[in-house]
């Protein structure tokens, strides 16, 4: 009866399925109600934030304390790494643009691929490795510090990391690497890595990303030195921080904070190793999220080569005018017995005979001109001038002061 009722109340129907007005009803409930609970989550989320933030205040120097202990525990021993048998130096820096790319590939925190580095570091310390193994112990080291500190959903499989060894290990060979690495380590994986130094550094002022990005660059530049290796983080952390500022131009914290008392030995030792960078290092900080800071650096490089040049070229020397030729002092390098280059005299062609001084035909001083006569300069002369031999007088007086006076002949 009841259903005779329904029948007759919405009539018939060929299907199952029957769409009703109130099906849009519903939908906006849910979804106001998906609304609701998304605020909700991060009202929750602001609320933690803001209470790590004041425990961390209140116990941050606790903390510190706590991360400079275990960086003492943690550090690799150089000098271990230097008897190793097969592996050398300059192998780690293949391993690591190995590593610094499979980092990237798999979008990892930065603070992954430190700790990576570290344990990489302390397995070299305490056992020997042979060179075929090298890059296994590197893939072992970058898989559990993913696991260790990383997003779940972005931990590299041993798959994919076969696959970027183009297959050279065997699945088993990965796991028990990992294993060998942890029990020679005795589990001991926390490290305060340079990153966790750096974000305390910066808590306390505004957010700077380029300032940020450009520590984390020269920090992983330091990973392909040496001399960097037993450095701790903290140090490192405090004296990249320092680097980057100045490159950018940026206020350094005040030395009596903890951030600000960097060690300059470090800071100069980070800055000469800027000047040739791991490739892969340069192109991975020269996109755009992360600002670029490779390609700032270059440029900055640039133009402390052209201050050094131009404060080491000499001066120029002074250019003195001289108003005359003629005024110029003679100065005999060769001596009285050298050679030398005939000068001309003061006169010109001027001849001197019996003390009296023979002008020249036509005067080289350009305060003469043809046919004119200066007003400054007298019209008589002290001396006479040289005959014209053209007339008889001439001649005679010619000869006269030639020392042999002839009587003219009578024509």
């Amino acid at each position: 009866m009841a259903y005779q009722q329904t029948q007759s109340r919405y009539g018939p129907c060929d299907s199952y399925f029957v769409e009703s007005q109130d099906d849009g009803i519903y939908a906006a409930r849910a979804e106001a109600r998906e609304r609701a609970r998304a605020i909700a989550r991060m009202q929750q989320r602001a609320i933690a934030e803001d209470l790590s933030r004041l425990t961390a205040d209140e116990y941050q120097d606790d903390v510190l304390a706590h991360m400079e202990y275990m960086e003492n525990q943690t550090l690799p021993d150089v000098n271990s790494i230097d008897i190793q048998t097969e592996i050398q130096w300059f192998m780690r820096p293949y391993l690591l643009d190995f590593l610094v790319e499979a980092h990237a590939a798999f979008q990892l925190l930065p603070e992954t691929l430190f700790l990576a580095v570290n344990l990489l570091d302390r397995y070299c310390s305490r056992r020997v490795v042979y060179k075929r193994h090298y890059q296994l112990v590197g893939c072992a080291a970058l898989l559990i510090a993913a696991k260790y500190g990383d997003k779940k959903d972005r931990v590299p499989t041993v798959r994919e990391l076969k696959s970027m060894c183009c297959s050279l290990y065997d699945d088993e060979m990965f796991t028990q690497m990992e294993w060998h690495v942890l029990q020679t380590l005795n589990w001991i994986i926390g490290h305060p890595t340079i990153d966790s130094f750096l974000q305390m550094a910066l808590s306390d002022v505004p957010y700077d990303p380029e300032v940020e990005h450009m520590t984390l660059y020269i920090a992983e530049i330091a990973l392909f030195h040496k001399e960097f290796v037993s450095t701790k983080p903290s140090v490192l952390a405090k004296s990249a921080l320092a680097l980057a500022r100045c490159i950018l131009s940026r206020n350094q914290h005040s030395t009596s904070d903890w951030a600000g008392a960097y060690d300059a030995q470090t800071v100069m030792g980070l800055s000469n190793h800027l000047y040739q960078p791991s490739q892969v290092l340069s192109r991975k900080y020269s996109s755009m999220h992360l600002s670029n800071v490779s390609t700032t650096v270059d440029e900055f490089l640039q133009r402390q080569a052209q201050i050094a040049r131009r404060a080491a070229a000499p001066p120029t020397p002074p250019v003195t005018v001289v108003a005359d030729e003629r005024s110029k002092p003679f100065v005999d390098t060769y001596g009285p017995h050298g050679p030398h280059t005939p000068q001309k005299s003061q006169y010109g062609a001027a001849v001197v005979q019996h003390g009296c001084l023979t002008p020249p035909i036509t005067p080289e001083n350009e305060q003469f001109a043809y046919g004119t006569v200066p007003k400054s300069q007298p019209t008589s002369h002290a001396y006479p001038t040289t005959p014209t031999p053209d007339h008889p007088a001439n001649v005679q007086q010619a000869q006269y002061y030639n020392g042999a006076y002839v009587q003219p002949q009578q024509y």
